[in-house]
């Protein structure tokens, strides 16, 4: 499926109606360029699964949680990441275990340890300073 946003906004709002389809233990996996909107798409997956805390990019932490919704929502940003191999290391198949979402921002740094069912969202920009070329595969929304 391919969407087209015109505002952050829209691109939170496009992030909470996926979050309506997710189960414990999915995993949505982001490409796309730095500023392509991966953040603020997760700040809207939050808010769908009821979080209310405020969502920030986890680039230094590796990982952030977040809970008190629906489902918990860890958010992890593997663009410091080396190797996959780095990703066990700080406790990846703990978090699968815990039976929320694992929102994965720059997912190709780990792709090879990603399962192939994992929901893929590739965002890219659009012909306008706030437009994104959404395009989400592995769950009907």
């Amino acid at each position: 499926m391919e969407f087209v946003t015109h505002s952050p906004e829209q691109t939170r709002a496009l992030g909470q109606r996926l979050a309506a389809a997710l189960w414990p233990g999915a995993v949505v996996a982001f490409t796309g360029d730095l500023g392509a909107g991966k953040t603020a798409f997760v700040a809207g997956m939050a808010k769908g699964l009821g979080i209310e805390e405020w969502v920030t990019s986890p680039t230094f932490t590796i990982v952030n949680e977040y809970e008190g919704g629906r489902l918990p929502l860890f958010h992890f940003d593997m663009y410091r990441l080396g190797s996959a191999e780095e990703l066990f290391h700080i406790g990846w198949e703990d978090y699968l275990a815990r039976g929320g979402v694992c929102a994965v921002e720059w997912s190709e740094h780990v792709a090879e340890a990603l399962e192939e069912d994992a929901i893929r969202v590739d965002m890219t920009r659009g012909d306008g300073e706030n437009s994104r070329v959404i395009r989400i595969k592995g769950v009907e929304l």
